[in-house]
């Protein structure tokens, strides 16, 4: 019995050679595994020195999706069903609604009551009756009353101004403090305009994204472009929605670090020694300091600028960026390096702390064969 035990031991310490629990890849496996001269690997190594990490800062600025084309010259001031009017009414004789005590004319200034456009478009005028106002601005409006008193009263001197906007308005939704509908006016139409009338945003404009919907067309642009380029603060039209949609920009840690977590980007940039020290540091008892990885989707016109020869995917090309930090100058190559969205910084076990694993386990088992042993011992006695 104890030599069965013995050798079922043996054979699960022979096979823990491979099924010892990781963090994740060896260094060495994740270089087997990567494209060589000799064949295409499932990704590229790029190792990482100070004028890599420059030329990576030079690259081109990414490119967005654009609001630009969704910018409209539509009149903001249109007249539409729901909204209220203000309708003030000269006339020099005085005599346009009569004089009594309970008139409101003063000099021949007749003010009326706020009116709402019905849903045939008009509002009713005293003496004038029903005046179609409904597509017009309030300067054509204040003419379309005027030419309907024409005839009734002399010389009449009209003037419309919009109390109540509901027509001439827009939906606001998503990260935004106070959604809902917010009104459109000559000198109040512009995204930024409108969402500043809502609040603003209370997450950070580099994790919102900003979508426009018309008519069937949605235009799409980061709120960190839409605050800083003029044409991407465009002008919008009645009937849009707004959305302002959370995107946060996250990196990710793994292997022998002190901490490991899943990290949000700061504004602004992130360099890899700032988010190494945001993790704890590699733990130094196990992580192997001369190959710090970091695993990308490239994007494909700055693999190409590196002279990376590997082939995209549609997220990008698949890149991993190895750093040495065992020589001095890794510390500055990781203060120039800096973090994308959705990076995963991996520090894999060194070869000493992988050994010691395994003599950890190889210890666990003798000591299993030596249990059983001397229990098989005491049973035959």
């Amino acid at each position: 019995m104890t030599r069965t035990a013995a050798s079922l031991m043996i054979v699960a310490l022979l096979a823990g050679c491979s099924t010892l629990p990781r963090d994740g890849p060896s260094g060495s496996t994740v270089v087997k595994h990567a494209s060589s001269p000799e064949r295409q690997g499932d990704y590229a190594i790029v190792d990482l020195d100070f004028a890599m990490s420059e030329r990576l800062k030079a690259a081109p600025a990414q490119s967005f999706s654009t609001l630009a084309l969704a910018s409209s010259e539509a009149p903001t001031d249109i007249i539409g069903v729901g909204d209220t009017l203000v309708v003030s009414i000269f006339e020099p004789s005085s005599s346009l609604f009569g004089v009594s005590g309970g008139s409101s004319m003063q000099g021949g200034n007749q003010s009326l009551p706020p009116l709402v456009v019905d849903r045939n478009g008009a509002i009713p005028v005293p003496f004038a009756g029903s005046v179609a106002v409904q597509g017009l601005t309030p300067a054509q409006a204040s003419a379309a009353v005027r030419r309907a008193l024409i005839g009734k009263v002399g010389n009449p001197q009209v003037i419309v101004t919009t109390a109540g906007n509901t027509s001439n308005a827009v939906t606001v939704l998503g990260e935004v403090r106070n959604p809902g509908r917010q009104p459109l006016s000559a000198n109040h139409d512009r995204i930024l305009d409108v969402i500043a009338a809502a609040g603003g945003s209370s997450r950070s404009v580099y994790d919102v994204n900003v979508r426009i919907q018309r008519a069937g067309q949605t235009y799409t642009a980061p709120m960190s472009i839409v605050t800083t380029e003029f044409n991407e603060n465009v002008r919008l039209q009645r009937g849009d929605q707004i959305n302002l949609v959370y995107q946060p920009r996250r990196f990710s840690s793994f292997g022998a670090f002190n901490a490991v977590r899943r990290s949000e980007l700061p504004a602004g940039p992130l360099t890899l020694a700032e988010a190494l020290s945001g993790v704890g540091g590699l733990d130094s008892n196990l992580a192997d300091a001369k190959s710090v990885l970091v695993f990308r989707f490239e994007r494909p016109e700055v693999a190409q600028a590196l002279g990376i020869q590997q082939a995209a995917t549609p997220r990008g090309v698949p890149v991993v960026y190895r750093l040495n930090l065992n020589e001095g100058s890794g510390f500055f190559i990781a203060s120039n390096f800096q973090i994308a969205p959705d990076d995963i910084i991996y520090a894999p076990r060194s070869g000493a702390a992988e050994a010691r694993k395994f003599f950890e386990f190889v210890q666990s088992v003798t000591r299993v064969i030596y249990d059983v042993s001397v229990t098989s011992a005491i049973n035959v006695d």
